[in-house]
């Protein structure tokens, strides 16, 4: 029982944050491709809405 929380544990400790950088890569690709559009907006909210629940953010460098 104890394993298996672990284990649960450490996926969602990888997935989220590769989600979150994934999610954030693909925003930035259709601005430059195609400037700001609906759905780089909703990404990018979803990056940022993520980005402040599990405490993780972009660099400010």
């Amino acid at each position: 029982m104890l394993l298996k929380r672990i284990v649960r544990l450490a996926v969602a400790a990888i997935a989220v944050p590769l989600a979150v950088a994934g999610a954030r890569k693909i925003s930035d690709r259709i601005e430059a491709r195609h400037g700001s559009t609906r759905a780089s907006r909703v990404l990018r909210r979803g990056v940022t809405a993520a980005e402040r629940v599990t405490g993780r953010g972009r660099p400010a460098w």
